[in-house]
C-alpha cells in the first residue's frame, strides 16, 4: 500500500501527505477537523469504558474490565498522593483523565500508517492525520488548560495579593521587582510550553519513523516496524505518564502557600 502511494507521489509527497491535517478555515481560525474528531471520539471512548466498568462494578469476584479500571485508578491515586500535597477533589480525576486521554491519543500511532487515511480517502477526504498528539494545536490546548488551572488555584489558595507578591517579590526580594517579574513570568509560561512541546515532539518523531518505515520495501517493513512498535508502546505510555505527573506537580506548587 505504501509502495503504491510512494510510487505515485514520491517519498517527499508521501510524507507530506501523511503529516498534513484535514483542515478548514484560514489563518488563526483554521480548524484541524481530524484532530477535533479523533480527540472527541477517544474522549467519548474513555468515558464509555469507565462508565461500563462503574455500572458493572461488584463486590464479588471482579471481572477483567473492573480489575483493569481499579488498577488504573489505584495507580493514578498513588501518583497523586506522592506528588500532590494540597487538598482538592479535582486533582485525582483530572490526573486519571489526562493519563487515559493522552495515552489514547498516543495509541493511535500504533495503527498502520496507511489504514485509516485509506478509509478516509474512500470517504472523499484528501487528508487524514489520526494521531491527535502529533498536532501542536492539540497538545497546546491541553497544556493551556493546565496553565489556566495553575493560575486559578494560585489565586484561589494564595489570594490575589499573595499571588501578586509571589510574582513581584520572589526570588530576589522587593528591590528587584522588574527582574523578579520577568523571571516568574518566564517560569510560568515555560510550563505549558514544555508540556506541549515534549508530548508533540516525541509523538511527531515516532509517527515520522513509522512513515519512513512504510516507505521501505515490503520485505523489510515487518523486520523494522514490529520492534519499533514494541518500543513505541513504552514511549506512548511514558509520555502520557509524564504529562500527568507534571500536571499534578504544577498544581501542587500552585497550592503551596508560603
Amino acid at each position: 500500500m505504501a509502495t503504491e502511494a510512494h510510487a505515485a507521489q514520491g517519498a517527499t509527497g508521501y510524507i507530506i501527505h501523511h503529516l498534513t491535517p484535514l483542515s478548514t478555515g484560514h489563518g488563526f481560525w483554521t480548524l484541524h477537523l481530524d484532530t477535533l474528531f479523533f480527540s472527541a471520539v477517544l474522549g467519548a471512548l474513555f468515558i464509555w469504558f469507565f462508565k461500563i466498568a462503574a455500572d458493572k462494578a461488584t463486590s464479588d469476584v471482579p471481572g477483567i474490565v473492573q480489575n483493569f479500571v481499579e488498577m488504573m485508578i489505584e495507580f493514578v491515586d498513588t501518583q497523586v498522593k506522592d506528588s500532590f500535597h494540597g487538598k482538592s477533589k479535582l486533582i485525582a480525576p483530572l490526573a486519571l483523565t489526562i493519563f487515559c486521554w493522552v495515552f489514547l491519543f498516543n495509541f493511535m500511532d500504533l495503527f498502520p500508517v496507511d489504514i485509516l487515511p485509506l478509509v478516509g480517502s474512500l470517504m472523499g477526504l484528501e487528508y487524514l492525520r489520526v494521531v491527535p498528539s502529533t498536532d501542536l494545536n492539540a497538545t497546546f490546548a491541553m497544556s493551556i488548560a493546565v496553565f489556566c488551572l495553575i493560575i486559578f488555584y494560585s489565586v484561589k489558595i494564595k489570594g490575589p495579593w499573595g499571588f501578586a507578591k509571589e510574582l513581584l517579590f520572589q526570588p530576589f526580594g522587593p528591590w528587584l521587582i522588574p527582574f523578579n517579574l520577568v523571571l516568574k513570568l518566564v517560569e510560568e509560561i515555560a510550563r505549558p510550553i514544555s508540556l506541549a512541546l515534549r508530548l508533540f515532539g516525541n509523538l511527531y518523531a515516532g509517527e515520522l519513523i513509522f512513515i519512513l518505515i512504510a516507505l521501505l520495501p515490503s520485505y523489510i517493513q515487518p523486520v523494522l516496524s514490529f520492534p519499533w512498535a514494541i518500543f513505541h508502546i513504552l514511549i506512548i505510555t511514558l509520555q502520557a505518564f509524564i504529562f500527568m505527573v507534571l500536571t499534578v506537580v504544577y498544581l501542587s506548587m500552585a497550592h503551596e502557600d508560603h
